[in-house]
């Protein structure tokens, strides 16, 4: 593989899956349960409710050694059964999860309780051009005062491993919810050199939603480079979670729903048009 398809591979596995970071082991046992969420709420609480997002949540992102790592704190206007309706199988994943302009695929091993991506680097590349990336569906809780569950997998394309996702939530008055959803992975060399002539080249333009600083003409300056592309992945699999939890089973209507959500971000979302966007999704739909 030359080096300039390896950057472009390595984008569609960064840009679309960018879904795991620190040991899976170490993850699981990191969950505070029910209480530390709660606490965490109350901690947020002052930020959530003058978020710069036009929506009540807090976006965090953190590198450190290999490990890359998206987190958004939100508060979502669906009650805490549908997270445990609609979130405790492989198949709700997959559908979840297919909102996602990169992912074209989606298949399920219900008996092994896993999932597998076919990821592209742009939407519009074939199926058959994609990268499988297979996660087991881990739920350590769907009960009415805590929800969680995990995927997770060891190991991924050109040397990235630990993958893992992880979604939690707890109900709130009024039929709400408080989510805290993550994503984490562990890069290795040959990603990393890839990653900067990606962010050299084709992403140098991207940026994420972290304000740094500010320009030479006064304006915010955007955070950048793998943290920008870690904050933008972070964002679409959070509003993937809210349109799908809106909408679990009308197709059409969370189609929808990501593709407007996402464009109230157009500087860091606005990758297509709505009709090439839901173009794609109908074709891909199994």
């Amino acid at each position: 593989m030359t080096t300039r398809s390896l950057v472009r591979a390595l984008t569609a596995a960064l840009a679309a899956t960018c879904i795991a970071c620190a040991p899976t082991s170490a993850a699981y046992a990191a969950s505070g349960g029910a209480p530390a969420l709660r606490a965490s709420y109350g901690k947020l609480s002052p930020r959530l409710s003058s978020s710069s997002f036009g929506r009540p949540m807090v976006l965090n992102s953190t590198e450190t050694g290999d490990s890359l790592k998206g987190e958004v704190y939100g508060v979502l206007d669906q009650p805490l059964s549908a997270f445990n309706a609609n979130l405790v199988k492989p198949a709700r994943w997959c559908e979840m999860l297919m909102l996602h302009l990169n992912n074209r695929a989606c298949r399920v091993d219900e008996a092994k309780k896993t999932l597998t991506l076919s990821v592209v680097r742009r939407y519009d590349i074939p199926v058959k051009d994609a990268f499988e990336l297979t996660f087991h569906v881990r739920v350590d809780a769907a009960t009415p005062d805590y929800f969680d569950a995990k995927l997770s997998a060891a190991s991924g394309p050109f040397g990235t491993r630990n993958y893992l996702i992880s979604v939690e939530g707890i109900p709130l008055d009024s039929g709400k919810s408080f989510v805290h959803f993550s994503y984490t992975y562990e890069q290795g060399s040959a990603t990393r050199v890839a990653t900067k002539s990606y962010l050299a080249t084709f992403g140098r333009d991207k940026v994420g939603f972290t304000v740094v600083g500010k320009e030479s003409n006064g304006d915010p300056k955007l955070i950048g480079e793998m943290l920008g592309l870690v904050e933008r992945n972070a964002m679409r699999y959070y509003l993937a979670l809210d349109a799908y939890l809106s909408a679990p089973d009308d197709f059409e209507k969370r189609l929808t729903l990501w593709y407007a959500a996402t464009q109230k971000y157009p500087r860091q979302l606005g990758d297509l048009s709505e009709a090439d966007y839901l173009k794609f999704k109908r074709m891909d739909r199994p």
